[in-house]
């Protein structure tokens, strides 16, 4: 037998356009594996030139799924080119439209993209693995999750205007105060939405205890970790210091957002367009690091509200205090942080700045500016906006290291150990395939932030000879 190829183009139920080719030997085994990332994103050199503050609009523009991280990362990178200090109300009510994308974006992922695989069976028929075969087998799950979607779009409407590419975040504050009517109207239905999380943490430790053995080996691998944590080692996705922990659980280093490049380099590799970001210290690629929801609750020490943070130290005691490794947990700990949005939401929404008309501190004509730094903890990862631009406003350099892209390396490497422990090359099945697909959805990735979407959409597996000879094909 000779040595073939598969390739899984393009990976499903994420955003934007990926594809694994996995490489097996003449013995039909996995040999090796690449994670492919072949959109490309010009979004930094063709904003050089507009005048900065039209950078929360514009850059919110890469994706429909989380435009408001985009958005806010944006308006805090331009709040330093302005050198203005915004107002406190202001940061309440960014922080109020943030838990609002956290809410709907992590509650889509949980019941739209990764309930199919746990709740039906990642070898079931991929013409109900979906979320229309979750309204089929759970009409009133599908029901709940829907709205909890519903909910967070609309506090993002009721700030910004629309529910996507809001307009509201603006260089040195935000366009305009909440109503009271939209204050008792969110508040009208949190205990719903609370309820409705409950649910979702319960499906999703119930399946983790039901499978335990799956979910500790699957796409399980050391690395480094980062997220944003406070002063007292708390979780925060709005505001703080970068902390990074080795894959032991050490203390690595906590710097402020603006040193960054001091701290990130960026690796390339020739197999994809989206570059692999590393710590500098530990080099490449010792320094590779995971971000987001498993990330960030390693790195954390405690969480801000009461039912997180009970939900945090059973996280903590998984693998006895030291980093929760298997990709399966990222579902685990995205879900503790929609609890956290939903109470953080509350406590937001409870204090007497929140309704203040000091929005706004108008940045001064008599400042040339300057350069900025905007990073905040998007629902995938950290996200890093870094803008430089002349004495008339007009943007000289933009830089921007996406959450999807801080998990690059984590997602090639999880796609190749999956593919080793799962996949038999002399017998394709698609079961085998969807659980490539699986580990990268882990990481509910958003391949048009991280580059640019450009490409198709149906599904072709296709196993080759050496000599480019058809021996097996599978497609959807």
């Amino acid at each position: 037998m000779t040595a073939r190829k598969i390739t899984v183009e393009p990976v499903t139920r994420i955003e934007g356009h990926g594809r694994v080719t996995v490489h097996l030997n003449d013995k039909g085994e996995v040999e090796q594996t690449f994670f492919h990332v072949d959109e490309f994103r010009g979004l930094e050199k063709f904003t050089e030139g507009r005048p900065y503050f039209e950078m929360p609009a514009i850059t919110q523009r890469i994706c429909g799924i989380c435009p408001v991280s985009h958005h806010l990362a944006s308006a805090k990178a331009c709040d330093g080119i302005a050198r203005v200090e915004i107002p406190r109300p202001a940061k309440l009510l960014r922080e109020l439209m943030h838990m609002g994308q956290y809410i709907q974006s992590h509650g889509m992922h949980f019941f739209h993209l990764a309930a199919p695989d746990l709740v039906l069976g990642f070898d079931a028929d991929p013409a109900i693995r979906n979320v229309v075969g979750i309204i089929g087998a759970n009409p009133e799950l599908a029901l709940k999750a829907v709205n909890l979607r519903r909910y967070g779009q609309q506090i993002i409407e009721r700030l910004g205007g629309k529910r996507i590419h809001p307009y509201f975040a603006v260089p040195g504050g935000v366009s305009n105060s909440l109503s009271p009517k939209d204050r008792d109207a969110i508040l009208a239905e949190f205990g719903t939405m609370v309820e409705i999380a409950k649910v979702a943490v319960s499906i999703g430790k119930g399946w983790i205890g039901a499978n335990k053995e799956l979910v500790d080996s699957f796409a399980s691998f050391p690395s480094c970790y980062m997220g944003l944590v406070d002063m007292e080692g708390g979780l925060q996705l709005y505001d703080g210091e970068i902390r990074v922990k080795d894959a032991d659980g050490n203390f690595v280093a906590q710097f402020h957002p603006d040193h960054y490049l001091s701290h990130v380099g960026e690796h390339v590799e020739s197999w994809s367009f989206l570059k692999y970001p590393f710590y500098r210290k530990l080099g490449w690629p010792n320094g590779t690091y995971r971000v987001g929801p498993l990330g960030r609750l390693n790195v954390v020490d405690k969480i801000g509200t009461p039912m997180a943070n009970e939900e945090l130290k059973l996280f903590k005691q998984i693998n006895g205090g030291k980093p929760v490794e298997g990709s399966l947990y990222y579902h685990y700990a995205r879900l503790i942080e929609l609890v956290y949005a939903l109470e953080r939401l509350a406590q937001l929404l409870d204090d007497p700045d929140i309704m203040s008309n000091d929005i706004r501190t108008n940045p001064s004509a008599a400042k040339i500016p300057g350069s900025g730094v905007g990073v905040i903890e998007a629902p995938r990862g950290t996200l890093f906006h870094d803008y430089s631009a002349d004495e008339n406003g007009l943007l000289t350099r933009v830089n921007l290291i996406v959450a999807t892209g801080n998990n690059n390396w984590a997602m090639h490497t999880a796609s190749g150990l999956v593919a080793k422990q799962f996949v038999d090359g002399n017998k394709l099945t698609e079961g085998m395939l969807n659980r490539i697909e699986a580990a990268i959805r882990c990481y509910d990735p958003c391949l048009s932030c991280a580059t640019h979407a450009i490409g198709k959409m149906p599904l072709e597996v296709t196993l080759l000879a050496a000599d480019g000879t058809v021996l097996d094909r599978i497609s959807r």
